[in-house]
């Protein structure tokens, strides 16, 4: 994982009011948080400075990606198991939870996680319990739990992907990152710091970027975030020689979506392509349309009701009714 350094860098307002949140969050004594975010926006990040800034900061920070770890390995690997509690448990061994008591543990890609261990996840919220792997006993634990997701998780409820129980309770307190083509000036200032960092890697000097490639910057709509941009630059300081970022040193790829003019990344469209939208008829297809639509402002508010229809301009109470008729929840 890039290291994205030990601090959120921007100056965009909502960079500033996700920085209250993580300093609020941070002292609060929240058992859960949920991290909302598009692939490569430093969900990692928020998680570590959330727990650096805790009454936790001197205790196990354990990272978990739920979709690295197999599906067979995961409870061992999370709750530890005892001698002979299967083939190969030749000695008793401490999972990742107990491990980190004390301190905070960082689900990432929680959506990945098997229903069945959502339910033993779900438990130990509840209870501050578990057991390992063939034990009897319970065992006792005082943990933080940071998960993080790039997807909807309310429509991976409605898929039946994720237990609607374990949402509610991860729910709580939930976070969301913006996306970086949101920020502004903001990729100016992250290039800046990235310039630095590799400056002093590389033993380089490249000065900055020049006012034409900075135009490229601030109009390609960055799909892989934070991230691509660092690996953008990166790159550079491998393979070019200049004092200076130019618009020669882009990727095609990038040179290309902006002489398209993207200014935005394309809205998702639906797995059978717009034939088959077309083909499910205009009421099916308008109804779609509204479930993203709700689905984006959900995120973009973390999850809250209240927000995501102040962002819609529509009140909370017509929010609710239409997800209603949407089959987004219950009546």
């Amino acid at each position: 994982m890039a290291d994205y350094s030990q601090e959120l860098i921007g100056e965009h307002q909502s960079i500033r009011v996700l920085r209250d949140l993580i300093d609020r969050v941070a002292r609060s004594p929240a058992r859960t948080v949920l991290i909302y975010g598009e692939t490569g926006t430093g969900k990692g990040l928020v998680a570590r400075t959330i727990h650096a800034r805790s009454a936790r900061a001197g205790k196990e920070f354990a990272d978990i990606n739920c979709a690295a770890i197999p599906a067979n390995l995961m409870e061992s690997e999370l709750f530890g198991h005892e001698k002979g509690a299967f083939t190969g448990a030749v000695e008793r061994k401490l999972g990742l939870i107990e491990a980190a008591n004390g301190g905070s543990i960082f689900l990432d890609e929680i959506r990945e996680m098997e229903l069945t261990l959502q339910a033993k996840l779900l438990s130990l919220l509840d209870s501050l319990q578990f057991r390992r792997v063939g034990a009897v006993r319970p065992t006792s634990v005082d943990v933080r739990f940071i998960a993080a997701t790039n997807k909807v998780l309310l429509s991976e409820v409605k898929a039946g992907h994720f237990r609607e129980d374990l949402y509610y309770r991860l729910q709580v307190v939930a976070l969301n990152i913006p996306p970086l083509r949101e920020r502004g000036e903001d990729i100016l200032l992250l290039a800046r710091h990235f310039i630095d960092k590799y400056n002093a890697r590389y033993g380089r000097r490249i000065r900055g970027v020049s006012p034409e490639a900075r135009e490229i910057l601030l109009k390609y709509p960055w799909p892989g975030n934070v991230r691509e941009l660092e690996n953008l630059l990166e790159r550079i300081f491998i393979l070019e020689d200049d004092d200076e970022v130019l618009p020669r040193h882009m990727p095609d790829r990038i040179l290309r979506t902006v002489r398209a003019g993207a200014q935005t990344v394309p809205p998702p469209v639906p797995e059978d392509g717009e034939a088959g939208l077309l083909a499910a008829g205009f009421h099916a297809a308008t109804a779609q349309f509204q479930t993203r639509l709700i689905e984006k402002a959900l995120v973009a508010a973390g999850g809250n009701q209240q927000d995501a229809a102040a962002l819609l301009q529509i009140s909370r109470h017509a929010l609710r009714h239409q997800m209603i008729k949407l089959g987004m929840r219950d009546a």
